[in-house]
């Protein structure tokens, strides 16, 4: 038997040593709620496992986020996980707590299960059990519990510019894969559209000027050119829709002189931040009324629980590593040596920090977490726990391949 051989081996016995405590650790993660980005609480309870499995380093940065290091080397990699979820949405949909959630079959359902609390366990697990065999020897190892929901990739950007001002080598987002190795995803562009119009009293409407009505047309140009985006081989269509309105009004016996709404663009290569603004732009363009129509970018500007406040456009870059990619063949190959079958890879159809990390800075990243997205912000949110804790051997292998 070979040296790493005997290194799996003694992995495999620590990770089903410590398959109950994982597994605990999971279900506390999810009984934690950390809506809002209100991430503290769960941020603790993920520092007290980090403290007891003997990191090196344990802290919260400056925006809230919570930081888990091993090592020193000259090499770098992060752990990604965020650890906000969404909200419960309507709690009679709900089967179970969605915090305390139940298993059924070997499958846990609650609130954050698949999106992201899925695999903060077997990375700090993961990350100690590495460190303990030799297998982080070189590597400056990170575990970064973030938060995510609201803004994606503004925890990461944190993280390199302001503390701990760190540039890894490569990162491993959790996001769930089904245990696939992802590579990528379409990126998003959020923007408003606002019409102007004149208030009157509703019975005398022919004396205002509806800002609904200036919308009508627009909101139609926006349906009907989703059809007509680009697509990539690999990535996918682009999509657009409208997501949201909303209107000023005096009362609702007046006539809106303002009404706004919100687009979500998803970009696939080939599309541009200007290209995807001035395709909008257009539809305007082309309304009679456009000068009482105005086309604005989104931007996020909330403070963490903090007070940790950091503003950006809401444009977020599709990225894609190619299948060759050095960092995609390890993890492949770390699939095979840690399962004994090598995975298929694939990709989100939704948004990860990879926005950031890949698609702004450029630093090779990948996907791998147990979980379907599908089940990402539903009321059967779910996670297999089985793989919860296998995954754990995937992110204790792979800086090895690296």
């Amino acid at each position: 038997m070979s040296s790493i051989d005997e290194t799996v081996r003694a992995l495999n016995e620590r990770i089903e040593a410590s398959r109950p405590a994982i597994v605990r650790f999971m279900r506390e993660l999810c009984a934690i709620p950390s809506m809002d980005s209100q991430i503290g609480p769960v941020g603790e309870r993920c520092a007290q496992e980090m403290r007891a499995l003997g990191f090196d380093e344990v802290r919260f940065d400056v925006m809230g986020n919570i930081l888990g290091r091993i090592g020193s080397g000259s090499r770098c990699i992060v752990f990604d996980s965020h650890i906000d979820t969404v909200g419960i949405g309507d709690r009679s949909q709900w089967a179970c707590d969605p915090f305390e959630g139940k298993v059924e079959n070997g499958v846990l359902y609650a609130r954050g299960a698949c999106d992201e609390k899925n695999s903060t366990p077997g990375m700090i697990y993961g990350l100690a059990f590495a460190r303990d065999l030799g297998l982080l020897d070189g590597w400056t190892a990170y575990y970064f519990g973030n938060m995510e929901e609201w803004c994606d990739g503004i925890a990461p950007n944190s993280f390199a510019v302001h503390d701990p001002k760190v540039r890894p080598d490569f990162v491993v987002i959790g996001e769930p894969t089904r245990m696939q190795v992802y590579r990528g995803h379409k990126g998003r562009v959020e923007m408003k559209i606002t019409a102007r119009g004149r208030s009157a009293h509703a019975a005398s409407n022919w004396l205002g000027d509806n800002a609904i009505y200036k919308l009508l047309d627009v909101i139609a140009g926006v349906r009907d050119l989703d059809a007509h985006l680009r697509s990539h081989e690999f990535l996918g269509k682009g999509t657009i829709t409208v997501s949201d309105m909303k209107v000023s009004t005096a009362s609702l016996n007046a006539v809106p002189d303002e009404a706004t709404i919100y687009i979500d663009r998803r970009v696939t290569f080939g599309d541009t931040l200007e290209s995807a603004l001035a395709e909008v732009q257009a539809i305007i363009d082309r309304h009679p009324a456009r000068a009482d129509i105005a086309l604005e970018m989104l931007r996020y500007d909330e403070p963490s629980y903090t007070g940790f406040r950091m503003e950006l456009d809401k444009y977020f870059p599709a990225w894609a590593l190619d299948e060759s990619h050095a960092l995609v063949q390890a993890a492949l190959a770390t699939t095979e040596r840690a399962f004994g079958v090598r995975a298929a890879t694939g990709k989100w159809d939704f948004s990860t920090n990879g926005t950031y990390w890949a698609g702004k800075a450029g630093i090779p990243s990948i996907g791998f977490g147990p979980g379907d997205e599908r089940h990402a912000h539903t009321a059967i949110e779910q996670v297999p726990l089985d793989d919860v804790v296998r995954a754990t051997a995937f992110y204790a292998l792979l800086p090895s391949e690296l």
